[in-house]
């Protein structure tokens, strides 16, 4: 649409508020013609162009100069499309407008008609019906989307922006030590993550690779606009799946109590509207009653920019859920041009870097960026401390949101440790970006004080600040509401996945959201629910873990599996693809790349056990074993210390032949072959005890020999299975044997049984518990 060729008056019956009085400072030119209906009164500010995705010509900016001009806004929270209804900036003092100003400005659209060829980010027909909605289009969102349309379904992503799919809200980084073994198992099922990565990447490293292979993970730096661009582009073109810019403010329940479909606020395209489903994906990351922390000064907002999901957390309570309050952050940006960076030590990350997908030899960039290290000082440690006062984590005003135990803002840091220095990466945030983002200084201080903790740092002592750093608190849904499948209890139907559920990070919003968009479309196809256990998948301890409950944001890593040696970042794909292929979810390029993996290492491992030879040869060949007489294999040789598939391969040329990422997974196999085969065991006793269901609505306080207290957390929190009983805190072992009584439908139940809990601690235990005990 070219709008110096044609333009449209401003409707006179349309009302709008004054841009001055709300904290408008900048205009910037763009094309979308649903923007004329929201910008009136436009202030005289300075002019900003940056290229748009609606096709905008250099031509166009420059004649446009009328006042019927097609614009759209810089300001510091919400959407156009609500300026005329939020009292967001009505409500803000000047402070607030300023900090707002200094944010990374976000350019706002109410829908995307003319994006490139295709429909998405425009209205869907008021009423219209999907198999699946979506609502949020962060990580979380974009998987849950893409993976019920890729199982068949018809399925609508709602999200406020189509231009911020996938958005990297903060660091700008995937995986990491637990996080890149959920990446590799969400693009073992089909998954989008690890393929988006491994375009979007510009520093590969493999973390912990001088330690042993259950703990080593993969990470990359990325390219923010290369891993948006990306994201952006697979979305808009998979089959079955529709996007739409809105903002969702309510779910609708049948007379069954089940979801019916959701209600969009109004904009300027049109009034309220509405679609229809019976299964709902919410994932809405921070923006649930979000609210920014700079200092003591505080805003509404979902991220820097993006207006809270106010109404949608107002409608979640009155359904009945259980409501949460977390906090998270992130810190300022700098310029990297400002930075002096001589004399810091500088990570160029692999030579030979490895990709997150399956389905990829290699990363699609070629260039590597450079990332450099420094640290805190005693000077840093005093301004923090001189000004702890100011940081909300510790106003009894506000910042009332559990924070991170394991993404600590600086403060908590320096509160925890006193005494230390803490380590500071300086991350660009692109290839030809000047953006840096310096990763270990997360804060919420006023902007003055940020600035002068900055410049305390090596290489940052005259550093420009680009945007601020801040808190942001957010309601959260405590997750002991949910089945397994990450459907709610409460309200069939509706599914959750992110940061709603108490958890932290891109990858484990990733993963949450690949599962409920999966059990979404399997529960539309009358299918039962793909559930991953704790000895199958990291993302498998993730949902266990978080149906047990957080009290802070929740983040993955190896030592919360029990099982870590068979769930390594290399086998993923052994280990998931056929289970996502049952369910449909995997396409038929990757069962084929699984195919031929899998017929190589079947392959190389026949080539290991056919090549046996006595203790004698082997030592002829440099190999030290004992002189026993026995034969031993080249595959059971592994098991040694010392010998390693180079070594073999040195005695069985043939070896050489075996690509790279084979011969890891076989030597891998070898070295930990009694290990592996004895947890293999431990998994299939554990499958077949924890896998056991409990029934679902059971009144805990009828089973005689629970605790009051046990009677009241099980109540509560209705564990679908013993194994998740056994891992709620405050359940004892002892009772374990009653909840298995119950599983297998034995339990005897006796009004009013349950026992004082200090009587139960001093032996206290009823006959039908012993009867129990000597039973099993």
């Amino acid at each position: 649409h070219n709008h110096t060729e044609r333009t449209h008056p401003l409707p006179s019956t349309h009302h709008c508020p004054d841009m001055r009085a709300i904290g408008v400072r900048n205009v910037v030119i763009a094309s979308s013609r649903a923007l004329l209906h929201a910008v009136h009164n436009v202030p005289p500010g300075e002019s900003h162009w940056r290229s748009q995705p609606f096709g905008c010509t250099q031509r166009a900016i420059s004649t446009a100069a009328r006042k019927q001009e097609l614009c759209s806004v810089f300001t510091g929270a919400g959407r156009t499309s609500r300026l005329g209804r939020s009292q967001t900036f009505r409500e803000c003092s000047s402070k607030t407008s300023d900090i707002m100003d200094s944010l990374n400005p976000v350019h706002y659209t109410l829908d995307s008609s003319g994006v490139g060829a295709d429909e998405h980010g425009t209205r869907v027909p008021d009423g219209s019906a999907w198999d699946v909605v979506v609502i949020g289009g962060g990580h979380a969102g974009c998987e849950a989307a893409a993976a019920a349309a890729r199982m068949g379904c018809k399925t609508l992503l709602l999200t406020q922006k189509l231009a911020d799919l996938g958005t990297m809200s903060c660091n700008p980084s995937i995986g990491g030590i637990g996080k890149g073994h959920l990446v590799r198992e969400i693009d073992a099922m089909g998954g989008l993550m690890g393929r988006i990565a491994d375009h979007g990447g510009i520093q590969f490293r493999m973390l912990n690779r001088s330690k042993g292979p259950a703990v080593q993970g993969p990470r990359a730096q990325m390219d923010r606009d290369l891993y948006k661009a990306a994201m952006r582009e697979e979305m808009t073109h998979t089959p079955n799946l529709r996007i739409a810019c809105g903002s969702v403010e309510d779910v609708r329940v049948d007379a069954l109590g089940a979801v019916s479909g959701v209600e969009l606020a109004s904009d300027a395209l049109g009034g309220r509207w509405s679609v229809a489903t019976e299964r709902v994906v919410v994932t809405t990351g921070t923006f649930l009653r979000g609210i920014i922390h700079v200092g003591t000064t505080q805003i509404p907002a979902g991220r820097a920019g993006d207006a809270p999901a106010t109404v949608l957390a107002d409608t979640l309570k009155r359904i009945g859920f259980q409501i949460g309050r977390l906090k998270t952050g992130t810190p300022p940006r700098l310029a990297l041009s400002s930075l002096d960076l001589d004399g810091l030590e500088v990570d160029l990350g692999d030579e030979e870097p490895v990709p997150f997908s399956f389905l990829h030899q290699k990363p699609m960039q070629d260039q590597r960026i450079k990332v450099w290290k420094t640290r805190t000082t005693e000077e840093t440690r005093a301004v923090v401390e001189r000004n702890g006062h100011l940081s909300p984590i510790f106003l009894a005003a506000g910042g009332k949101g559990v924070a991170p135990r394991y993404c600590p803002s600086l403060d908590s840091k320096y509160h925890k440790f006193p005494g230390r220095s803490h380590l500071v990466w300086l991350e660009p945030e692109g290839l030809s970006s000047d953006v840096v983002y310096p990763n270990g200084i997360s804060m919420g201080f006023p902007q003055d004080v940020q600035e002068a903790i900055v410049h305390t740092i090596p290489g940052l002592e005259r550093a420009k600040v680009l945007s601020p750093a801040y808190s942001i608190e957010y309601d959260y849904l405590l997750p002991t509401q949910l089945r397994p499948s990450l459907e709610t209890r409460l309200l069939p139907g509706l599914y959750l996945a992110g940061q709603i559920n108490g958890s932290t990070g891109y990858e484990e919003a990733a993963a949450q959201g690949l599962m409920a968009g999966i059990n979404a479309a399997l529960a539309v196809q009358r299918r039962p629910p793909l559930i991953l256990g704790r000895g199958e998948a990291y993302i498998g301890v993730l949902v266990d873990d978080l149906l047990k409950g957080v009290t802070e944001p929740y983040r993955m890593f190896t030592s919360r599996a029990e099982y870590r040696l068979l769930l390594r970042s290399d086998n993923a794909d052994l280990r998931l693809t056929r289970r996502a292929h049952q369910v449909g979810c995997v396409e038929a390029e990757r069962l084929q790349v699984l195919q031929r993996r899998e017929s190589e290492l079947a392959s190389g491992e026949a080539r290991l056990r056919q090549c046996s030879y006595p203790p004698t040869v082997w030592r002829e060949k440099g190999i030290q074993v004992a002189l026993d007489g026995r034969y031993r294999s080249a595959f059971e040789m592994l098991k040694f210390n010392g010998v390693t598939w180079d070594a073999l391969c040195g005695v069985v040329p043939e070896l050489s032949s075996v690509d790279a990422t084979t011969a890891e997974t076989l030597a891998i196999q070898g070295q930990y072959q009694e290990m592996i085969a004895r947890q293999e065991k431990e998994v299939q006793a554990m499958k077949e005890e924890e896998g056991l269901e409990l029934p679902e609505g059971t009144d805990y306080g009828s089973l005689a020999g629970l605790s009051r207290e046990e009677a009241e957390i099980l109540n509560a929190r209705q564990p679908a299975t013993l194994g998740i009983a056994a891992r709620t805190p405050g359940v004892r072992p002892a009772s374990l044997i009653i909840l298995h009584r119950l599983a297998r439908g034995r339990v005897v139940h006796s009004p009013s049984a349950s026992v004082d809990s200090d009587a139960d601690s001093r032996g206290g235990l009823t006959q039908v518990n012993v009867e129990a005990v000597a039973e099993q």
